[in-house]
């Protein structure tokens, strides 16, 4: 099936340094089964998109315009639109006749009040189908949009775990965080845990690799300072490229994800699984979904509890290690890009089916 994979504004589909949703677009485009048939549309400005065919258009005011004049030049049999509602509603609006999802990386918005949702209902009315990606997020469309709930679907995001994996014994006492540096992801509660964990395992040290670091700059410098005292002990390295984020996940005895918010399904806690890393998480949102029993879980969610769960794993190794080992294997049969991408190429084909039976009746 020929198919267009539309992403959203601002997404150059840069594979030295993707973000979390290319990261995505890009495995399952990579796997499916009908990969020579997709063409993955997106801004200009990447100097390498890997090995998937793409069209890249210039970013900025008109940019909807040209990705339909595009698309026009090259009509698909599918339209497969990513995170940015307004321009994918617009872009399934321009080609009534092809069968669209909107693929939801992050929790639909509701507006505020009754006028707000009857127009967001409206907009979502144009796709066929709405992708998301944990039953969390689904869940929580049909309770905004009841109207709309059969047009929802679930496709856990998938994680090419050979890309990762590492050997989980040997590890050197570590405690890792790879994420953006906000409150939502709970980088607050990680450096004020941080700090009475280091202060009673002097052998222990943090590595830190953070972005969006200017999204709360001053927040966040006031969250690190609390850790200047333990100097090279504590790292925190910005913007970093994909492969250094995986050697430290690969290296890394401990990996947190403690979001304070609903997490849709975060990528980075199935790299840490992959990479051999005991998990930590929050286990909100979607990321019980992901981890499963994987995973030890922060509750209450705050700094003292966050503490005791990483002093839990430094006191005992033989946990931390089975720990490691089960998320590990988890990662690698559950969610493989296999079995996600062959997910999507079925929802594909049911939808243009179902157009096709809704046409001749």
């Amino acid at each position: 099936m020929k198919t267009a994979v539309v992403m959203g504004p601002g997404s150059i589909f840069c594979s030295t340094q993707p973000n979390s949703i290319e990261t995505v677009a890009r495995t399952l485009s990579r796997y499916s089964a009908n990969r020579d048939q997709v063409t993955v549309y997106c801004d200009a400005g990447a100097e390498d998109r890997g090995d998937l065919r793409t069209v890249a258009v210039a970013p900025g005011l008109g940019r909807t315009g040209r990705i339909i004049r595009a698309l026009r030049r090259d009509p698909p049999q599918f339209l497969e639109l990513h995170q940015h509602g307004p321009s994918a509603a617009a872009i399934a609006r321009a080609f009534p006749h092809i069968p669209s999802v909107l693929y939801r990386h992050n929790q639909a918005s509701g507006g505020r009040g009754p006028l707000a949702r009857m127009r967001y209902e409206h907009r979502f009315r144009a796709f066929d189908g709405h992708v998301f990606v944990s039953d969390y997020l689904r869940g929580a469309f049909a309770d905004c949009f009841p109207a709309l709930a059969a047009r929802g679907f679930t496709i856990h995001n998938p994680i090419d775990a050979d890309l990762w994996a590492a050997p989980v014994e040997g590890r050197g006492p570590v405690i890792a965080y790879t994420g953006r540096a906000v409150p939502e992801k709970g980088f607050d509660l990680i450096c004020a845990a941080l700090e009475p964990v280091l202060d009673r395992h002097p052998d222990w040290r943090a590595d830190l690799l953070v972005i969006d670091w200017h999204t709360h700059a001053d927040w966040a410098q006031a969250q690190i300072d609390r850790l200047a005292r333990f100097g090279d002990r504590v790292s925190l390295r910005k913007q970093q490229p994909w492969a250094v984020v995986r050697d430290t996940l690969q290296s890394a005895a401990i990996a947190l994800v403690p979001s304070a918010f609903p997490d849709p399904f975060p990528l980075a806690a199935l790299e840490a699984h992959a990479a051999g890393a005991a998990v930590i998480s929050s286990g909100r949102g979607g990321l019980r979904e992901g981890s499963g029993p994987h995973a030890l879980y922060v509750e209450p969610l705050d700094a003292p509890t966050l503490a005791d769960r990483i002093e839990q794993l430094i006191a005992d190794p033989e946990q931390r290690l089975a720990m490691a080992r089960s998320g590990q294997q988890h990662v690698q049969t559950e969610h493989t890009p296999q079995r996600r991408a062959a997910q999507l190429d079925a929802l594909r084909d049911r939808l243009v089916e179902t157009r096709k039976t809704r046409a001749q009746t």
